[in-house]
């Protein structure tokens, strides 16, 4: 397939239409005395180039947000958008045959039901793009099984606008691309078409980086060990549990033995009391009993009788006086002394009752000192619970790891399957032949352009992530020379298209290369020369104080830009 034209039009009309033709393309910045940090995207001329690729299935963006700090651009954004931009696309199996397979791609920047995907009249842009990008690879690469690799990974090292395609001859993807999504590019682009084992490596790999993520801790025999010593306590936490001894009457016991204490304290300060009153009375007792008459009647007697000659009147005999005074003082002692039997009887019955209130003291206070509570219980409950939640825990972190080099273990057998096929020595050679022929085409051209000799290498590497053995693809000078990197690229570029025509390999027969300027002159027009009766079209985008004087020439430009007349018209169309 070839570039026919590109055509930019918006709601006024046609903007630009860029016809193409075998050969060198290019697309002139005839900006006076600008640098190269200047160029970029200053004028549209590396746009032209993110066109094409937006044609084939490159994200819009790509055309309105600045490669350097990745911000939009609302001018040229909103341009698009608010103009309703219409890009055209046509693609031509042979230029020089009117009657050749065309085909129509149309894009504009608009969205849902607005968006336009075209392919041959025929819109697609369901299935966010898919659809769009399955077509063109049944129209352009054919019908293929399997659709590894993508089929804007085929046509990648077709289009170099990118530091990344510019600066690589072979790592023309994403930095995130894999190992394994080389592999199978490269031997498709060779020729060699292999189930894709990609998907199964990038399982594989996942599965194991998952695997790391959960042992990052704890190992899974770790995990096993420490599994086991909670098994352990959770045995010993429901033994201690069922040996508990729960007095389901705790509170009651409790509040029985606080109102027991409360008794024996009151019978006991009773006791104290009545046996206080009773020592009273019996020192009142011993005291009266003092008092009685017990002294020398004899001589008391004189006394009186002497006393009564003088006193006439003394109706009481002596022996009357004391009997009545012995008598007053028995008299108070009986009264003192009477309250003494009641006084011991209750006190004896508060004994009594205090005895058998302190033993149920001592049988409510064992019992409760026996007892486990429902704290003790609850305490062991917790506990159990956070080792029941840690062991489950680890059980699903060892299940998980189970899981996951079950999975591996059946996708490297799986795996196992396709490699026995994939890195058998035929296969090897097969690869080996195919390199033989590519390099047959990549030498030539490296050698009548640049005077090298380059080729293309393999060696199976051993992929740090799955362990598995990986094709990995190189280029390499043979004859060790400082030959430069732009021109081992180009040549790449140029010997595969004729390479894959050979093979009947599906390819684009136009390469895109920016900042051709990089080139030295003599270099570009060796190139042009190179191609000028092969089926290839070269679209370079290029200075005009860089350009060689031989190809300064209508012949070869296609599209001149500047500050002035830049790609979109923009400036002009504010005025």
């Amino acid at each position: 397939m070839f570039i026919k034209y590109l055509k930019i039009e918006d709601m006024s009309g046609t903007i630009r239409e860029i016809e193409f033709k075998k050969g060198i393309n290019l697309i002139v910045d005839e900006t006076v005395n600008v640098t190269d940090k200047e160029t970029g995207n200053n004028v549209g001329k590396t746009t032209v180039l993110k066109l094409i690729d937006f044609c084939l299935g490159a994200d819009s963006k790509l055309i309105y947000t600045d490669s350097e700090n990745k911000k939009e651009i609302d001018l040229i954004k909103n341009y698009l958008v608010n103009n309703r931009v219409l890009i055209t696309l046509v693609l031509k199996q042979d230029l020089e045959i009117e009657e050749s397979k065309e085909i129509v791609i149309k894009r504009n920047f608009l969205s849902r039901k607005n968006k336009v995907m075209s392919i041959n009249g025929e819109n697609l842009p369901g299935n966010d793009g898919k659809d769009f990008e399955n077509k063109l690879d049944t129209l352009i690469i054919g019908e293929r099984q399997e659709k590894k690799p993508s089929f804007r990974q085929i046509i990648s090292h077709s289009i170099r606008y990118t530091d990344e395609r510019i600066n690589n001859t072979l790592k023309v993807l994403s930095a995130y691309t894999s190992l394994a999504e080389y592999e199978i590019l490269y031997l498709y682009l060779f020729g060699i078409t292999i189930t894709d084992r990609s998907k199964i490596l990038k399982k594989i790999k996942t599965e194991k980086e998952y695997k790391k993520r959960i042992e990052k801790k704890q190992s899974k025999f770790e995990l096993e060990l420490s599994l086991a010593m909670i098994e352990d306590t959770l045995s010993n936490l429901e033994i201690k549990k069922k040996t508990l001894n729960i007095n389901y009457n705790y509170d009651e016991d409790l509040s029985n033995l606080n109102e027991t204490k409360y008794q024996i304290s009151t019978i006991s300060s009773k006791i104290s009391e009545l046996s206080l009153r009773k020592k009273i009375i019996c020192e009142a007792e011993e005291e009266l009993m003092a008092n009685k008459s017990n002294i020398d009647l004899q001589q008391l007697k004189m006394i009186y009788n002497q006393a009564s000659k003088y006193m006439e009147n003394l109706q009481k005999t002596f022996e009357e006086l004391v009997s009545y005074h012995n008598n007053m003082i028995v008299e108070k002692i009986r009264f003192i002394t009477q309250d003494i039997p009641d006084i011991e009887s209750e006190i004896s019955a508060l004994h009594n009752s205090l005895k058998k209130l302190l033993s149920q003291e001592e049988e409510l206070t064992t019992k409760i000192a026996k007892s486990d509570t429902f704290k003790d219980l609850e305490a062991i409950i917790n506990e159990l619970n956070e080792n029941y939640q840690r062991k489950g825990e680890i059980e699903n972190s060892i299940s998980q790891i189970d899981e996951v080099d079950n999975k591996v273990s059946s996708l490297e057998e799986e795996l196992d399957i396709i490699d026995q096929g994939v890195f058998s020595g035929d296969f090897q050679e097969k690869i080996k032949d195919q390199l033989k022929k590519f390099n047959k085409y990549f030498s030539e051209v490296s050698n009548e352009l640049y005077g090298e000799h380059y080729g293309i290498s393999f060696k199976v590497k051993e992929d740090k992530k799955t362990g598995k053995g990986i094709y990995v693809f190189d280029s390499f000078n043979a004859n060790s020379s400082s030959g430069k990197k732009q021109g081992e690229i180009l040549c790449f570029d140029l010997a595969y298209i004729l390479y894959a025509d050979d093979e009947d390999i599906p390819v684009l027969h136009f390469v895109l290369n920016d900042k051709k300027e990089l080139m030295h002159d003599n270099q570009l027009v060796k190139v042009a020369n190179f191609i000028e009766n092969k089926d290839i079209q070269l679209i370079f985008s290029i200075l005009k104080d860089k350009l060689p004087q031989e190809l300064y020439n209508e012949e070869n430009i296609v599209l001149r830009l500047s500050q002035k007349d830049k790609l979109f018209r923009i400036e002009s169309r504010k005025e």
